[in-house]
């Protein structure tokens, strides 16, 4: 049997070797970082470090980071209560705290009128499309496009961002909150008074050290290239695609995107099925978000973007990660068509 070939990468990247290494380091900490003793005391300098290192890498320094159990919890530690306005696009865990009523145009492009009182993705996980964030923006998800694309907190114009360890090859189950220092904050979660008095409860310090390694190795990643040979790949995949499936939309291909991700509509063939036929193959890809897989429906995102139920409920998200070879891409654009050619055959 041949080796499966991962395509998800959007939903989440595989542990980088630099986070498990530097959570295997860190394993021998004993001590709560919130204890006095020695051993509290080191375990507090690994968090802090931690905090230093993914300031550094995430162009966050001087922004306060609070460390929380993931992008979802960091979405409402920034939204709760504030009463702010996005397009309906965004991710479930933004959307859950905020008013989807800011106009969207067919390029995928999000109008914040009153930046201040407004929260806008930096890159759309479906669709990979990339937003221009205005000055002034109250809170920008950049899960997605923190580690694929040269972004700093510090010039992105927003005062807050959503931050995910997993996304960036770090471990599940911690993220967080960048803010502007100064920036008011009332903490969800009250108990011991950590991170600041913002998020109370016990730090997950090998978390962060893992999140903080992945960040740097993102980091170095942009700096020498690797999604720019990324890019390349993805292109060769849906001009692959694209000369074949003629009815095939390819959402956002003359946006700017992030570089690894391709969301590709077939009218008539539902997202669910393809993903299926195409893991029964040896590839992982999705139908959208991760968090909404496995729901039988059409793209939120795509009917937000005008496109009807058919185009809508016929995609999926192919993302492709740093060690994506073109034997992959060339694998997969062979095993998708020679299951759009039996669609076509059905539909005839």
């Amino acid at each position: 049997m041949s080796a499966r070939v991962y395509l998800d990468h959007n939903a989440s990247m595989p542990l980088r070797a630099e986070a498990r290494a530097a959570m295997i380091a860190a394993m021998d900490s004993v001590g709560n970082p919130s204890s006095v003793h020695a051993e509290g005391r080191a375990s507090k300098g690994l968090l802090e470090r931690a905090r230093a290192d993914l300031a550094t890498a995430l162009g966050a320094d001087g922004a306060d980071i609070v460390f929380t159990s993931g992008a979802t919890e960091a979405a409402a530690l920034a939204l709760a209560g504030r009463g702010l306005h996005a397009g309906d696009i965004e991710h479930d865990a933004v959307n859950a705290w905020v008013t989807a009523d800011l106009p969207l145009g067919p390029d995928g492009q999000v109008v914040a009128r009153d930046p201040a009182q407004s929260t806008l993705q930096m890159a759309n996980s479906e669709t990979g499309i990339v937003q221009t964030l205005p000055e002034g923006l109250a809170v920008s998800d950049m899960t997605q496009a923190f580690g694929k694309l040269p972004v700093a907190f510090n010039w992105s114009g927003a005062g807050m961002a959503l931050a995910s360890a997993h996304k960036l090859g770090g471990p599940k189950g911690i993220g967080a909150l960048i803010l502007k220092r100064g920036t008011d904050l009332a903490a969800q979660l009250r108990g011991g008074g950590q991170e600041m008095g913002r998020r109370a409860g016990t730090e997950n310090v090998l978390g962060a050290v893992g999140f903080a390694a992945a960040a740097a190795a993102s980091a170095r990643d942009l700096a020498e290239g690797t999604w720019d040979r990324v890019a390349i790949l993805r292109d060769l995949l849906e001009e692959t695609l694209a000369f074949e499936a003629k009815d095939t939309i390819f959402v956002g291909k003359t946006a700017t995107r992030l570089p690894n991700t391709i969301c590709l509509a077939t009218p008539g063939w539902k997202g669910e099925t393809q993903v299926m036929q195409m893991d029964l193959a040896g590839y992982a890809v999705s139908a959208g978000s991760a968090c909404s897989s496995g729901k039988v429906r059409a793209s939120r995102v795509l009917k937000a973007m005008g496109y009807q139920d058919e185009i809508a409920s016929g995609a999926i998200r192919v993302s492709l990660g740093p060690d994506t070879t073109k034997q992959d891409v060339l694998g997969f654009a062979k095993a998708w068509l020679a299951q759009y050619r039996k669609h076509r055959a059905r539909a005839a």
